[in-house]
């Protein structure tokens, strides 16, 4: 099929991510005062959205923890930058097996599964404009890790976040994913047109090579919107491909730490050099209202004092 270049593009930025860079760069903030520093940062470099995970403040762990979700939302709500606020709704989900002659018991250092509602409660609390859901269970680049997220969960998770009024993220690691998201759609679960942000590179799920991603693409419903990052040193072309595509771009700290070669980057330093990438193809950056406008979100206002 033709491409349509996508020429009004918002910029999504994935602040902290729940990864093991924290050791890895000084900028990979880890309390929720840096999360949200670096989530205003990168609003005013051109962000319109900003996708936000939390941390232990001391180890840099991924956390769950509401107090923290709730610090971050209140932080960024009370910022005098406009941002759509994004909380992951992806912990909770993680399965690490034991050998692979053994697999059993599950290996108590990394395993956190919990119920659906669980896995929402910090959603329920901060109710942010987003949250994400990721459509599918994947084998996650540790050997015996495994991303789980099945069927039953994701529907009862998905109707909560749709009666809550929150606007599901479809995170779609692989076409089944987009598969199966359709069919939340279909289903009422989701409410329809959706919104969804194609992973790409990430193992094992879609490599990030360009007939797998048009093919992605292609599996996306033409009247829903779509964003698409890639991790690492194919983040940024990533972004000139998105636009092309007809689709908005991710960028930040949780898919790629670097600038250039040996330079560490601030995530407001990679919202600036998508800007330049999209305005350079002849786009418009659209902001936070123009982003809400379009997939009809309603913003929330700050807490009370």
């Amino acid at each position: 099929m033709p491409l349509t270049m996508n020429r009004e593009v918002f910029i999504t930025c994935a602040v902290t991510g729940s990864g093991s860079t924290q050791d890895r760069s000084p900028h990979v903030p880890r309390s929720p005062a840096e999360i949200a520093a670096s989530a205003i940062d990168a609003a005013k470099a051109g962000a319109a959205v900003v996708h936000c995970h939390v941390r232990d403040p001391d180890t840099g762990a991924p956390s769950r923890d509401l107090a923290y979700y709730r610090e971050v939302t209140d932080r960024i709500r009370d910022a005098e930058v406009d941002v759509v606020l994004n909380l992951t709704a992806g912990m909770g989900g993680d399965m690490v097996f034991g050998s692979a002659s053994a697999p059993l018991p599950l290996n108590v250092d990394g395993t956190d599964m919990v119920g659906a509602s669980e896995r929402v409660a910090h959603i329920a609390e901060c109710l942010p404009e987003i949250c994400t859901l990721d459509c599918g269970t994947m084998n996650f680049a540790e050997a015996d890790y495994v991303m789980t997220n099945t069927p039953g969960t994701l529907r009862a998770m998905g109707g909560m976040m749709t009666k809550l009024g929150v606007k599901p993220e479809i995170e779609a690691f692989d076409t089944g994913h987009l598969w199966f998201a359709k069919e939340l759609v279909k289903e009422g679960v989701l409410d329809g047109p959706a919104l969804v942000q194609l992973c790409m590179g990430v193992p094992w799920g879609a490599p990030d090579d360009m007939n797998t991603f048009m093919a992605m693409v292609n599996n996306v419903p033409h009247d829903w919107t779509w964003s698409a990052f890639s991790l690492g040193r194919h983040q940024m072309p990533f972004v000139a491909a998105s636009v092309l595509a007809g689709g908005n771009v991710r960028v930040g700290l949780e898919d790629n730490l670097m600038l250039g070669k040996g330079v560490l980057a601030t995530n407001a330093q990679l919202v600036e050099r998508a800007v330049t990438i999209i305005e350079s193809m002849g786009a418009l950056v659209i902001g936070p209202e123009a982003v809400r406008l379009r997939l009809g979100l309603t913003k929330r206002a700050p807490a009370a004092a």
